[in-house]
Parts: structure tokens; sequence; C-alpha cells
């Protein structure tokens, strides 16, 4: 069995200093290979790029801009009405990624609108998520790049998240039917949606990038949100 290999997310982890790039420098100094950032936006990307590489460290993932933090916006990628600034956090992310020599980028949908009933809003949502997605996976294909979806779980940590099973994640990579995007697994989130996480990461496997090698084909080696071994798909 292949050791387990850990990313450092620095969102979180090291809060007692100051910025981005003391925490890289921090995350590397503890023994950490590799890092991701959520939102890397309020730093240059040369002060990050120059912190990681200070510590031999390689950022494997950002995510793209939430939007408007204020009016309570998380993600742009399933919002009506806001593509045009999904698109453009996309470019800024690619900025960013090449920047950082980081080859992911979490498309993250957002949530339904303030005030908006779920079920009446879905097929729209699902509408504008493809499409900007079918946008993404060209944009990211030009640059080697790959978009990962995260469904984010609505009974504890968002409730308004538009994504928020793997189910529905694997029903719309399906439908972009896109190589470079792939499913971001985070156990905890499928864990609170729907428990069943041996035979849901059975099922899901295929789609997800970061775990190994698996059908979708591109092996995939750092992911923070998987800390247990799980056997490739077909074994």
């Amino acid at each position: 069995m292949a050791p387990l290999r850990f990313s450092a997310n620095v969102s979180w982890l090291f809060p007692e200093l100051p910025g981005l790039p003391a925490r890289l420098r921090a995350a590397g100094s503890s023994g950490f290979e590799a890092a991701e950032v959520g939102w890397p936006y309020g730093e240059p990307p040369e002060a990050l790029a120059r912190a990681a590489r200070e510590v031999g460290l390689q950022l494997v993932l950002i995510n793209t801009p939430p939007g408007d933090r204020e009016k309570g916006e998380m993600g742009l990628g399933a919002v009506p009405g806001r593509q045009a600034a999904f698109r453009d956090g996309l470019e800024q992310a690619v900025l960013y990624a090449k920047a950082l020599g980081c080859p992911r980028i979490h498309l993250m949908a957002g949530r339904v609108p303030q005030g908006a009933d779920r079920a009446a809003v879905r097929g729209e949502m699902e509408t504008v998520f493809l499409e900007n997605l079918r946008h993404a996976a060209g944009v990211l294909a030009q640059e080697n790049l790959v978009g990962l979806l995260e469904p984010i779980n609505t009974r504890i940590t968002d409730p308004r998240y538009f994504l928020d099973t793997p189910q529905q994640a694997a029903a719309i990579l399906e439908k972009v039917g896109r190589p470079n995007l792939q499913l971001q697994m985070d156990i905890f989130h499928w864990q609170i949606m729907d428990g069943n996480l041996t035979g849901n990461i059975r099922e899901f496997l295929p789609f997800v990038g970061g775990t190994g090698p698996g059908p979708r084909g591109t092996q995939q080696p750092w992911r923070a949100e998987l800390p247990l071994s799980v056997p490739t798909a077909g074994r």
C-alpha cells in the first residue's frame, strides 16, 4: 500500500499567522510537501509562489472567487444572472493557478438565492451550472488545468449550497462530459448527507480527481479531503 500523502489547507491551518505567505512557510516547515488555499486573491500571486518555493511546497488546489461575500455569495457557478462574474472569476483563478504552478481549481457552485425555493430553482441553476462548466472546461483545457466540483453538505455546513451530494455532482459531470472536470471527494460532506461511505466511494471513484489513477484517466496524488486509502475502481 502506498503511503498516505496530505496537503495542508492553509486557509484553515496556522490561523495565528497574519497572512497566507507566512502560513505557507509554516506548512512547509511543519513537514508538508503540498498545500491548498481556498481564496488566495488577497495576496499577490508572486508573493505566494515565492513563499511556497522557499520551503519546497507545491500548491495543489485553489477555489474560484466566492463573489460578493457581503451579499452572502459563496461561489457563482450555478447562480442565475452571475455568469459574467463567474467567467471573470475563472480568468482570475487561472492566472493565479498558472503563477502558482497549481494544477486544480475548485469551481464553486454557489448558493440557492436567498428566499428562493430549492426545488423551484433547481432546474434553472443546473442549466446555468452546465453552461458555465462547459465554458470552464474549455478555458482550463487550454492551460492543462483540472476543474473540480465539490458537494458541500446542506445539513450542517451550508444549508443553501446548490451542489450538496456526490450523486448530484456525478450527474452534472456526466452531462458536461469533459475529462478535465472531475469530482472532489470530501468524505465529511458525503457522510453528513448520505452515509454509506464505502458504497459511495466505490460508485463515484471513477469521477474523482485526486485519489489516484481511476478510469477518468489522470493520476492526482494529492488530496487533502481523503485521509484514508481506497481501492481502485473495479477491484
